[in-house]
């Protein structure tokens, strides 16, 4: 695979860029270090495309495409889905989901971007997984992809990843929900790979640690920087899939964005700038659907619903 840069373009304005690499603001630092730390991670669970057989495309190296997924992929929040069979499987505590509970929804109603109250909200968090395994997490993963998700997933966005696939491009998810969680998905799907937020590990254990900032926002776009880094990928010939506004900066760096089944913001701002509109969605399955939950709730927002709707099971 290659490694050259020499050949990489972005969307992006060089200037900024530069002021952006120099800067010591903590937040975008902390983005800087997730988006790093994600591509990083995905690297080692990217499956490469078999160019030997028959029916196999051309590769096209220089380009990919990257999606979304609450909303865009999958109908609600991903996370909240996983969330909610892990309490089924008995992953958690009654004790630990009241206590993420009172955490998570004060820092949420707060509505404060502060890196420090998102770090407090990220650590209570954490604290799920402090001291459990990662093959433990996946495999209870798989079970509950295939039993609770594989009927959310919107048929009209997996059209669009299957047509990059077909054209011999990578196409990979990012996302807010831990990486673990995401490359699931993303195997299951056929995909190349995933980008998720990432958790500390030492000797395949959690230590209750996030590497940089949850995987939301500007930290998308720093992780589909660092990834280009890798793959030598040309970003101005790359594509990018979301439905909110929090990822305009994701899909600005790239040059064919599009706004799928947008919100009202990322709707304007699609229309202001000439992107591409996709909307997939049906009235019925807006009703249904849960709401994206977002990265200020921390890496496992979504366990306290979860456990209520495990309760409810369980009756």
């Amino acid at each position: 695979m290659s490694r050259s840069l020499s050949h990489m373009t972005t969307a992006s304005d060089p200037a900024k860029d530069e002021r952006r690499a120099t800067s010591y603001d903590p937040v975008l630092t902390a983005y800087r270090t997730a988006g790093r730390a994600s591509a990083a991670a995905a690297a080692v669970a990217a499956p490469e495309i078999d160019t030997a057989a028959a029916d196999a495309p051309e590769r096209d190296r220089q380009a990919a495409a990257f999606f979304d997924v609450d909303n865009t992929l999958m109908r609600g929040a991903s996370l909240f889905h996983f969330a909610a069979g892990l309490t089924r499987k008995r992953f958690f505590t009654a004790a630990q989901i009241t206590r993420f509970a009172r955490a998570q929804a004060k820092f949420v109603l707060s509505g404060s971007e502060d890196l420090e109250d998102m770090a407090s909200a990220t650590e209570s968090a954490l604290s799920f997984v402090n001291g459990r395994t990662v093959s433990e997490l996946i495999d209870l993963g798989q079970e509950i992809f295939i039993d609770s998700l594989t009927d959310k997933l919107i048929p009209g966005t997996l059209a669009l990843a299957q047509g990059h696939l077909d054209s011999g491009q990578r196409v990979w998810l990012v996302t807010a929900t831990p990486v673990e969680l995401a490359t699931i998905i993303s195997s299951h799907l056929g995909l190349t790979g995933a980008l998720g937020t990432v958790a500390e590990v030492v000797d395949g254990v959690y230590t209750g640690k996030l590497v940089g900032a949850p995987l939301h926002g500007m930290a998308k776009a720093e992780a589909v920087r660092a990834l280009a880094e890798r793959e030598g990928l040309d970003l101005s010939r790359c594509s990018a899939y979301s439905d909110s506004a929090n990822d305009i900066p994701m899909l600005s760096i790239v040059g064919r964005p599009f706004a799928v089944n947008p919100d009202p913001a990322l709707r304007d701002h699609a229309r202001d700038n000439d992107w591409p509109i996709r909307d997939f969605r049906r009235r019925a399955q807006m009703r249904r659907a849960v709401p994206a939950v977002t990265a200020g709730a921390g890496v496992f927002a979504g366990l306290a619903t979860g456990y209520a709707i495990g309760r409810l099971t369980r009756r």
